[in-house]
């Protein structure tokens, strides 16, 4: 698997992750982030075309993975804010607390390994006022999907980079120590199983 997780899953984490319900769903979500930004999941970078410049000063991309992460940085070359780049999980970010304004979480909390550590920690790094924004995918709220992706879960997550079908996005959000301001939720074009999306902003406790 050491071959595929390098060569194989991110071209397939890049195609995936960049279809046209998933891009309409982060124009609804990154254009709200302003001041300075940690982005967690940066990947290859597909939401900098939606960051709005004028309310963007600087943003932290963090990501795993080397290999999404170097096609992130020519699409940074084009943005007309500062990106600094960070290799790592989100259970132990490199920054000072209270030292960002924007958390922005799009399609990443479903692979994160230590999900409410990982959350609890971009809470510590957020600033008095400042907002977590997230687009995710995850439990579907009908028992019939809910049951395929019960079923489907253990081979989804270990082909898709540790992905999980069934995370309890609000939830986890909620349990890590966030009030959630507003969320809206649907299922996309597609695999119904895979397809439930929640999209909003939460505020620290």
């Amino acid at each position: 698997m050491r071959l595929y997780d390098r060569y194989v899953l991110p071209r397939i984490v890049h195609y995936t992750c960049s279809t046209n319900s998933l891009t309409r769903q982060r124009m609804k979500i990154v254009p709200l982030a302003e001041g300075r930004v940690l982005e967690v999941g940066i990947g290859s970078g597909l939401n900098f075309p939606f960051y709005d410049a004028a309310k963007v000063t600087r943003v932290w991309g963090l990501d795993p993975s080397r290999e999404l992460v170097g096609v992130a940085t020519e699409e940074a070359k084009a943005v007309p804010f500062d990106v600094e780049f960070m290799y790592g999980g989100a259970e132990d970010i490199p920054l000072e607390s209270r030292s960002v304004d924007t958390v922005v979480m799009t399609y990443s909390l479903c692979s994160i390994p230590q999900s409410v550590p990982s959350l609890r920690e971009m809470a510590r790094v957020l600033k008095e006022g400042g907002r977590l924004l997230f687009c995710e995918h995850g439990l579907a709220p009908d028992a019939s999907v809910r049951r395929w992706q019960r079923w489907i879960n253990p081979v989804w997550r270990r082909l898709g980079g540790g992905c999980h079908l069934n995370r309890d996005i609000p939830a986890l959000i909620e349990e890590a120590g966030f009030r959630i301001e507003g969320m809206e939720t649907m299922y996309l074009p597609g695999w119904r199983w895979a397809n439930f999306n929640y999209w909003g902003s939460a505020v620290p406790r």
